[in-house]
């Protein structure tokens, strides 16, 4: 479900984001990124990641994963990209029809990067 606060966006992403997935909502800062199709389809990947970890483990495992990355590189936007859900999402966002094909914990693939 699509939601655009700029409250709630900004609230959970500390003003970095332009959408952030609090399963099952994606919160969009703006009306204008509901047309924003690549966007869209980057939270639905995060939304099909939270389903396949469970929701509450995955959110614990995204925020270790971001501490761990910014203890390493010291720069929260490397941290950030670095995060194993970020960079499957990523890397996919452009294609529409990722979802249809992808299997099961494919995060899992960036892990040790």
């Amino acid at each position: 479900m699509l939601i655009v606060s700029e409250f709630w966006t900004k609230l959970f992403s500390f003003g970095k984001a332009h959408a952030v997935t609090i399963y099952p909502f994606i919160f969009l800062k703006k009306r204008q990124l509901l047309d924003d199709q690549t966007l869209i389809n980057h939270e639905r990947i995060h939304l099909r990641q939270a389903l396949e970890l469970g929701i509450l483990f995955f959110y614990i495992w995204y925020l270790i994963e971001f501490g761990i990355r910014m203890l390493r590189y010291r720069n929260f936007r490397k941290a950030y990209l670095m995060i194993s859900f970020e960079q499957e999402a990523y890397l996919h966002e452009q294609d529409s029809h990722y979802l249809d094909r992808r299997r099961y914990w494919q995060f899992w693939r960036y892990i040790s990067k």
